[in-house]
């Protein structure tokens, strides 16, 4: 849901989270009065997630991580994909090994990856996530001296409208999380985000996959602490369908169902379902971090 707000704070919050307990710092340079945006927060903290791990990777050694936030017009043609007007500018910039010449046109490109371990979404979703909120990200680098991630989102003229639940705090954890969704976007920001959190992060396009990949796992003694179901799966099978077989394959089995559609009535009784607990997509780093923790020590205390 987007809604008129700063997004200083939910940058803040996601850079200085996903930094906690590494060896890069971060530097903020952030301009008075900055401009609110129409943005999706949870989306958006998810494209800060993914940028400042991306930075970490670039500097293991660790370093320094610059973020800073100004207000800018740009006139006609100053950056070719955007129409004149008032932007947010965000910039984030590592201290890192930097990204080769031949590398730098294709980093926003679905599936291009020079990681072996990632799958390559990552940036490509980055990309769409900004661009559907009529914004723009461009990527500037250099071998040795770092790189820099430069976002433009629209500036608003509402005010900022008060955002409920902001007390709830970000829970880390630990464990094995298979993530089953068709999107590839949804399946790369996930991922990242429950790395973030401490899990150990896989995921799979189905039903069928992700029962075959659970299975799997539990003969090698090595089973999925939990599994996060998108509820339909269109030519494919969905968590609605999934669950069932996942509990008769292993009946401490932890289930998830998440959905697009909070109105869905799986969603609203997912307990009869054979679900432990639901997550509305997309993903929001607080609630998806608390709905872990809340289905990992409930059942541990029972």
């Amino acid at each position: 849901m987007r809604i008129t707000a700063s997004i200083v704070e939910p940058l803040k919050e996601s850079v200085n989270f996903t930094l906690s307990g590494s060896t890069v710092l971060p530097e903020f340079d952030i301009s008075p009065n900055i401009w609110n945006v129409e943005a999706d927060i949870g989306q958006m903290s998810q494209v800060f997630i993914n940028l400042v791990i991306n930075a970490m990777q670039a500097m293991p050694e660790g370093g320094k991580l610059i973020v800073s936030v100004k207000n800018v017009v740009l006139g006609a043609r100053e950056v070719p994909a955007l129409t004149e007007g008032c932007y947010v500018r965000i910039m984030i910039r590592d201290t890192g090994m930097g990204i080769p010449p031949e590398h730098l046109s294709k980093v926003f490109d679905p599936y291009f990856t020079t990681k072996q371990s990632e799958s390559g979404l990552g940036l490509s979703a980055v990309f769409a996530i900004v661009k559907n909120h009529n914004g723009h990200i461009t990527v500037d680098s250099a071998r040795s001296e770092g790189t820099s991630f430069i976002i433009y989102l629209p500036a608003s003229k509402q005010r900022s409208v008060p955002v409920r639940g902001e007390d709830e705090k970000i829970r880390t954890g630990g464990g094995r999380v298979l993530v089953m969704d068709d999107e590839t976007i949804i399946q790369g920001i996930a991922c990242e985000m429950l790395r973030s959190l401490g899990y150990e992060a896989k995921f799979a396009s189905d039903g069928h996959e992700a029962l075959g990949m659970y299975r799997k796992a539990l003969k090698e003694g090595n089973p999925f602490d939990v599994v996060i179901m998108d509820l339909t799966v269109p030519g494919g099978m969905g968590g609605k369908e999934a669950i069932q077989e996942l509990l008769a394959m292993d009946t401490n089995a932890r289930a998830i169902v998440s959905s697009g559609y909070s109105e869905d009535p799986v969603i609203a009784d997912y307990r009869s379902h054979g679900f432990k607990g639901a997550l509305a997509k997309p993903y929001k780093l607080k609630v998806l971090s608390n709905t872990l923790r809340s289905v990992l020590e409930e059942d541990a205390a029972a």
